[in-house]
C-alpha cells in the first residue's frame, strides 16, 4: 500500500477546485452530484469548501447536492454483476436547465462517467454537465476528460486500485493491489 499526497494536500486541491468552480459558475444554480459510492464523500467535502469561500468571492447563487447510483447503467452490468447491489439515487428535483457537476473520487477508464451521464439524463436535460475528480489515473477508454482535477497519477498499474477515503483530517488516497480489503487502513 502506498499513500498519495497527504490529506492536507488533497484538501488544498479540493479548495482550488471549489474556487475554480465558483468562478466559472458565479451567480448560477449548480447541482453537485456524487457518483455512488466513491463520489459521495467527495461531494460533501467539495460543498464544504464552496461554503467556506471568503466573502466577496464570486460564487454560485445556489448549490444543491445529490448522488446517483450507476449500477444499472454500466455497460457490463449484465455479465459482471450477477447479484447487483443497487443503491439509491438522490437528485434534488428536475435537472432541466441546471448546471450539473458530476463528482467522483477516481477517474480511470471513463466508463463510470459515461454511465453517470446516462443516469443523470434520466432526471432532466441540464444546461451543461461537468466532471470533477480527486484522482485522474489515466487508462482512458472513452473520450472523456475532467473539468476539475485535484491530482493526476500516471504511475499506477492495472493490478492496483486507488481508494479515496474521508478520514478524520480530510480526504486521503492510497494505492493498493486489487486483492487488498476494500477499506484501506487508517490514514497515516
Amino acid at each position: 500500500m502506498r499513500t498519495l499526497p497527504s490529506a492536507n494536500e488533497l484538501d488544498q486541491g479540493l479548495q482550488r477546485v471549489a474556487r475554480q468552480l465558483a468562478e466559472r459558475h458565479a451567480d448560477k444554480e449548480v447541482v453537485l452530484i456524487g457518483v455512488r459510492r466513491g463520489g459521495d464523500h467527495v461531494v460533501s467535502r467539495l460543498a464544504f469548501w464552496l461554503n467556506s469561500l471568503p466573502d466577496g468571492t464570486p460564487a454560485p447563487r445556489a448549490v444543491a447536492l445529490g448522488s446517483v447510483d450507476i449500477t444499472l447503467y454500466r455497460d457490463d452490468a449484465a455479465g459482471a454483476l450477477p447479484n447487483p447491489r443497487i443503491g439509491p439515487s438522490s437528485i434534488p428535483g428536475s435537472l432541466d436547465g441546471r448546471h450539473v457537476v458530476l463528482v467522483d473520487d477516481v477517474l480511470h477508464t471513463r466508463r463510470t462517467t459515461r454511465a453517470a451521464i446516462d443516469a443523470v439524463l434520466d432526471y432532466g436535460r441540464p444546461a451543461d454537465i461537468e466532471l470533477a475528480v480527486v484522482v485522474d489515473r489515466g487508462g482512458r477508454q472513452l473520450p472523456i476528460q475532467p473539468d476539475y482535477t485535484v491530482l493526476k497519477v500516471d504511475s499506477v498499474t492495472d493490478a492496483d486500485r486507488i481508494d479515496v477515503v474521508l478520514g478524520p483530517s480530510g480526504l486521503y488516497a492510497v494505492i493498493q493491489p486489487f486483492g487488498a480489503p476494500s477499506i484501506p487502513p487508517p490514514a497515516p
